[in-house]
């Protein structure tokens, strides 16, 4: 189980990764089919959430590879796997609600500084939502907290879509779950959090790949809308 060297696979690796696969092929299916996650009485039924749908196909899925493969699971907790994962989700959780609390606290301010900003500069609402997606680390919760008010504000909305990847702004603050995970991940060296955190490895590749894709959706826009 040390990831440093490489070690011969142990007896039934096979069979934890098709488990695994068998539980992503799971939750694509329940995706598309949300007739499979209603659950209840047939005049009550309830659909359960996508998220909490994912939470309980996984960790199925992972008792059933810990059952069926006979994985050492003392040994899991020490892989660089499980350690990135659970900071991951300490820096998710206390990170993402946190801008939550915030959004919430302050929303009269936040919609209203936007509101005044876009009336001035339509084209800097999508700072707005770069800024609000650092803060709330969910596009989902961005494009349901701003995109109405792009809509009551009269921005087009085919500048609205152009506008689009700004909600994708959750890389700016190097906590996000998935940056965590690529930093310990790397055996390299190469990917890294900078000395003055804001200049780590996904800075300036995220920062310039908005700015390019925001910038050409508005010529898009603009030409042929």
């Amino acid at each position: 189980m040390d990831e440093t060297t490489d070690a011969t696979l142990l007896p039934r690796a096979g069979l934890s990764a098709w488990l695994f696969l068998a539980g992503v092929a799971i939750v694509v299916v329940c995706g598309l089919f949300p007739a499979l996650r209603s659950v209840g009485p047939t005049n009550h039924r309830v659909v359960v959430s996508m998220p909490m749908t994912i939470a309980i196909v996984m960790f199925s899925i992972a008792a059933a590879i810990s059952l069926l493969s006979r994985a050492p699971v003392e040994q899991i907790v020490k892989t660089k796997t499980c350690q990135a994962g659970l900071t991951a989700v300490i820096g998710i959780l206390g990170l993402a609600w946190m801008g939550d609390t915030f959004i919430d606290a302050h929303q009269s301010e936040i919609i209203g500084g936007l509101s005044r900003m876009a009336e001035a500069y339509p084209a800097l609402f999508s700072v707005g939502l770069f800024i609000t997606s650092m803060l709330l680390y969910s596009q989902a919760a961005t494009t349901q907290t701003l995109m109405p008010l792009g809509l009551t504000l009269s921005i087009a909305p085919a500048s609205l879509a152009a506008m689009f990847p700004s909600v994708n702004g959750y890389f700016f603050i190097p906590t996000y779950g998935t940056l965590i995970a690529a930093i310990n991940f790397d055996r390299s060296g190469t990917t890294r959090i900078g000395r003055y955190v804001l200049n780590h490895s996904f800075m300036l590749p995220g920062v310039i790949s908005t700015i390019v894709a925001v910038t050409t959706g508005l010529l898009i826009a603009k030409v042929f809308f």
